[in-house]
């Protein structure tokens, strides 16, 4: 084994994945053998990365794992899980229904849009880089927009309303927390590499928990738009102890999520979410 193998690790450039990668990024912890090279895309982009297994770790929508599991696991750390809260749906004037309407969304790989599509099946969606949806709602190109990261957060000072939180209504339907974002490792690498990376991984996690006004500090190099306190508050929404490990109830998300999407025809095929083990 090279002492230099470098294993790319692709994330998105928001403020909680920020937090989790900062003692990687920041070289805080020991890496050998292993280069660790940061590959900041957004989660759509790396969704499709993932198709051709570009990178050998990688963030992605639970969506998009119903499309890339020959190649990849689910890492047991480093998931985005919304317990009670989520993607939202929001629009310039209060709206009743979502049926038939034009919706801005961030990719049809994302987790926000399958949990849409099972929420209301009947919309017209129209992709945008997640970053421009508020305005392309603003700008009245469309009738409501699919809001991920820091715009859960920050659409209420624009003006614009709520209509629904997919989070809520998942957890409402199913009792269970939204699974929206994880970490996959390539299968390819094996047993040990996988082993080790995943250790890391968490390790950096823990890190960033142990260390929170550091690690925040640099999560705002990626907070777009946020204040300090805002930013505190996404992160802590979305790096907590799920972040650390599934659990039985976030694995049971996982499965509920991508059986559901199964069952209502928005994935075409039945899929075994398949976690790294350290037995």
């Amino acid at each position: 084994m090279s002492q230099t193998e470098k294993i790319r690790i692709g994330h998105s450039p928001d403020s909680d994945d920020a937090f989790m990668f900062y003692a990687l990024a920041k070289g805080l912890i020991p890496t050998d053998p292993y280069k660790i090279v940061h590959v900041v895309e957004d989660i759509e982009t790396l969704n499709q990365r993932a198709l051709a297994a570009e990178l050998e770790v990688t963030a992605i929508s639970v969506h998009a794992y119903a499309y890339v599991a020959k190649d990849y696991m689910f890492m047991p750390c480093g998931a985005s899980i919304g317990d009670q809260y989520g993607p939202l749906v929001v629009s310039k004037a209060p709206m009743d229904t979502l049926a038939g309407k034009r919706i801005a969304i961030p990719g049809k790989m994302t987790t926000a849009y399958l949990t849409l599509s099972l929420f209301e099946p009947n919309f017209e969606a129209e992709p945008r880089p997640f970053d421009k949806i508020l305005d392309a709602v603003q700008q009245d190109e469309v009738d409501a927009g699919l809001i991920i990261h820091e715009g859960q957060l920050t659409y209420a000072r624009e003006g614009l309303h709520k209509v629904i939180d997919l989070g809520e209504w998942w957890y409402e339907e199913t009792g269970l927390p939204l699974p929206l974002g994880a970490n996959v490792i390539r299968r390819n690498l094996g047993t040990e590499k996988i082993r080790k990376i995943t250790a890391l991984l968490k390790q950096s996690i823990e890190y960033s928990l142990e260390h929170r006004e550091s690690g925040l500090a640099y999560a705002m190099t990626y907070a777009r738009d946020m204040e300090t306190s805002l930013a505190d508050k996404f992160v802590g929404m979305y790096v907590n102890d799920y972040t650390l490990d599934y659990g039985e109830k976030g694995r049971a998300g996982v499965r509920e999520l991508l059986h559901r999407g199964n069952a209502a025809g928005i994935i075409p095929h039945r899929v075994d979410a398949d976690f790294v083990s350290f037995e």
